[in-house]
């Protein structure tokens, strides 16, 4: 009897209902996703290849808008598991299908095993080797496994890409293989904006905060000797021992140069644009209120306003600011669009041991006079709250965003910012203590950061924290991220500062 005459015995289960009541939450975010082009960096052993595998089958199964499944694993191990997993999806799905059929075919000379499982719809399964010559001429939806660990990605991407041509699809998913390799390379250039692919990311811990422990326990049974979800996954990050930051984590090795060349900084730098600098002694603190305002505000008038002033009033405003009271730098960073999208710096301003008052007075000045004032983004760690609360009520939620600088908020925030500097897409200050901030990003646990205990020595020979370089990219990210604000009022311009306190304090 041929395959497609073979009856059922019963009706079909949903597909849906299967693989509701089977797949963990990030598996079915990875089964659902219908991009053209979809990545996931992942730990080890969370089923990922798995669930793939139940996509395969939903995407060969309908006669009509279905298609074949090509999948590349680099080893026949991993092959014959992926495609014994889509037999048994397609028995839980009930879609008529053949046994697994291995076959021979030629490739330079050389007879190199293959996989088959053919459907009732006409479609097929294909596991092949991983030389990207074993894809060219086929169609259909294509996943390459474990693709940092394959000898020529770019071949194989280059060859699977073509299938999107005539409607196919390509999926990659992989563990990481150090911060050097072309899978890594890949996902850093999803995150920066230059490729137009789905990236997904799964670590062991947020796979077990989806189930992945109690999956493990009911397949398990009592071969489970851990207890609770605690024991098993100290058990599981002891085995891995020193590759668990990669392997578990989802931490490329490796990792641990400048994140900006010293001449890639310098080709966005500019002269001759101004960054304001404001030191107080501790006894400025202890001044009476009415004082401190006042040679804040004359203060401001002096340095401040002429800069202000001479803003251009046809181009959105932005500003990013990083928070301290002592010790590092208040550094607040402005960001004007041109009409060719480029961000340009008219000013940056540098606070040393200024009181909090005053911090605050100072950067409603800024924000009132900046013309066509779009958003600004404001670090709201620590101290930094108060300022970037009051702020926030002053100008609107939908203006000024209050930014806990997380290392999630890093990994996804400084590629783009990255991608804006190696295109010469924003202008920066030509200065001495700016550059040196930039230099201190560095790659600190696979992600693009100011290292927490990183310290070196400004021109004025006080300690800095890369204050300036944290500005810039909020600044950056309120511009990326904030522009469909609508603007409610603009520039305030030359007019002369408010001698009352409650404008700045209210």
């Amino acid at each position: 009897m041929t395959l497609a005459k073979k009856k059922k015995t019963m009706d079909s289960p949903s597909p849906a209902l299967v693989l509701d009541g089977v797949l963990l939450p990030y598996q079915k975010k990875w089964v659902g996703d219908n991009a053209d082009v979809a990545v996931w960096e992942k730990s080890r052993r969370i089923g990922a290849s798995w669930a793939d595998a139940a996509d395969a089958v939903l995407t060969v199964s309908p006669a009509e808008g279905g298609m074949d499944a090509l999948y590349i694993g680099y080893s026949e191990d991993m092959t014959r598991e992926y495609i014994a997993d889509c037999a048994m999806w397609a028995k839980a799905f009930n879609q008529a299908s053949s046994a697994m059929n291995e076959f021979l075919y030629e490739d330079e000379g050389q007879a190199i095993k293959a996989f088959r499982i053919d459907f009732a719809s006409g479609h097929k399964i294909l596991a092949l080797s991983s030389r990207p010559r074993s894809i060219r001429g086929k169609q259909g939806k294509v996943t390459i496994d474990e693709a940092a660990f394959h000898d020529d990605l770019a071949g194989l991407m280059k060859a699977a890409l073509a299938m999107l041509i005539w409607g196919g699809k390509v999926r990659l998913l992989s563990s990481h293989n150090g911060d050097a390799n072309p899978f890594n390379e890949l996902v850093k250039d999803i995150r920066a904006g230059k490729l137009p692919y789905s990236l997904h990311r799964t670590t062991f811990e947020e796979a077990l905060n989806d189930g992945l422990y109690e999956r493990v326990k009911l397949i398990r049974g009592k071969r489970m000797q851990e207890k609770s979800r605690e024991e098993w996954a100290a058990k599981i990050y002891k085995q891995y021992g020193e590759s668990a930051t990669e392997e578990l984590d989802v931490v490329p090795s490796e990792g641990s140069g400048r994140y900006f060349t010293r001449m890639m900084i310098e080709a966005c730098m500019q002269p001759n644009i101004p960054v304001i600098r404001l030191v107080h002694h501790n006894e400025f603190t202890m001044l009476p209120e009415h004082i401190r305002f006042a040679e804040t505000t004359d203060w401001c008038e002096a340095h401040l306003l002429p800069l202000l002033k001479v803003l251009p009033p046809n181009q959105d405003h932005f500003f990013g600011e990083d928070f301290a009271r002592s010790g590092d730098l208040t550094a607040i960073w402005v960001l004007s669009q041109e009409q060719n999208l480029t961000l340009f710096t008219p000013l940056v301003v540098e606070l040393r041991n200024v009181p909090f008052e005053q911090q605050r007075q100072i950067l409603f000045y800024i924000i009132d006079r900046l013309p066509r004032f779009k958003a600004g983004a404001m670090d709201a760690r620590g101290n930094g709250q108060y300022l970037a609360e009051v702020a926030m009520q002053k100008y609107g939620a939908a203006r000024i965003a209050q930014v806990m600088l997380t290392q999630e908020w890093y990994r996804e925030h400084m590629p783009p910012f990255k991608a804006s500097i190696e295109d010469k897409k924003i202008i920066l200050p030509a200065d001495a203590d700016v550059l040196s901030d930039l230099r201190m990003v560095a790659m600190d646990k696979g992600v693009a950061k100011v290292p927490d205990t990183a310290k070196t020595k400004g021109s004025d020979g006080r300690d800095r924290h890369g204050d300036t370089a944290v500005a810039v990219s909020l600044a950056f990210f309120a511009c990326r991220t904030m522009e469909g604000v609508v603007i409610e009022f603009t520039s305030i311009g030359g007019r002369r500062a408010s001698t009352n306190m409650s404008d700045y304090l209210g």
